[in-house]
């Protein structure tokens, strides 16, 4: 009879604990928000790209052709921009993060023989300089992600040994905007609800139109509608009382 009372008491317990658990709140990274801030200085990116990859500057030697699409990453409690590309020799996507403590960027890098390089760095002068740490070879590798204007950018990639001062070219692609504008904040058309770029995809949600700048957009905006347009209200609010 004790040894029922016992079990019988447990089973309660395991239950009213499991019964808080579903009444607590949803937890939510504290770095998301910074994270998705300083991510939105790269809106201008977002969208297909066409590439030419050259070895050597100014030479056809070597050279290849690929297309990259740029795409917002909510699949994690910390927001992403990922960098995929087509048909490319050296990467075959990027998953760029923020991490607010540290201050810098980090980029996890998928090669194309199926390795990963993970990379840091900071975002300045339109310019995003993300190093890796040496390899098994002793070599750091370095990628810089450079905005020319609103039609044209630069990804240049390079690598050194350890202890050596100066990088060497590996290659540099130069990318043109595939068809439509960059996505500028602010700019002309309408403004994407959850990261305030250029709204290019329309998504409808209680017979309201609304817009959206990519597919990761449309993901999160359809799985919160709400919780998207009470953050995007935020903003618009805040951005008139600053202008007034």
């Amino acid at each position: 009879m004790t040894r029922s009372l016992s079990r019988l008491a447990a089973f309660a317990g395991v239950l009213v604990s499991s019964f808080a658990l579903l009444a607590a709140p949803p937890q939510t990274d504290k770095s998301a928000k910074p994270a998705k801030e300083a991510l939105a200085q790269f809106n201008s990116l977002i969208g297909g790209w066409r590439g030419t990859a050259q070895p050597r500057r100014g030479s056809a030697t070597g050279s290849w052709r690929e297309s990259a699409e740029w795409v917002w990453d909510f699949s994690q409690p910390v927001p992403a921009i990922r960098y995929v590309v087509t048909d490319g020799k050296l990467l075959k996507s990027a998953r760029i993060t923020f991490d607010d403590k540290a201050n810098l960027f980090r980029a996890t890098v998928e090669l194309p023989g199926g390795s990963s390089r993970d990379y840091s760095g900071k975002f300045e002068d339109d310019r995003l300089v993300l190093d890796s740490q040496p390899d098994a070879k002793q070599e750091q590798h370095r990628m810089m992600v450079t905005r020319l204007n609103d039609k044209r950018t630069i990804v240049l990639f390079e690598k050194k040994r350890a202890n050596a001062r100066a990088g060497v070219r590996v290659a540099e692609v130069g990318y043109t905007r595939e068809g439509t504008r960059l996505a500028v904040e602010g700019g002309d058309g309408p403004e994407c609800v959850v990261t305030g770029g250029k709204g290019t995809i329309a998504v409808n949600y209680k017979g309201q139109t609304y817009y959206v700048c990519c597919s990761g957009c449309k993901q999160a905006f359809s799985e919160n509608p709400e919780k998207i347009l009470a953050e995007y209200k935020q903003r618009v609010e805040a951005r008139n009382k600053t202008a007034k």
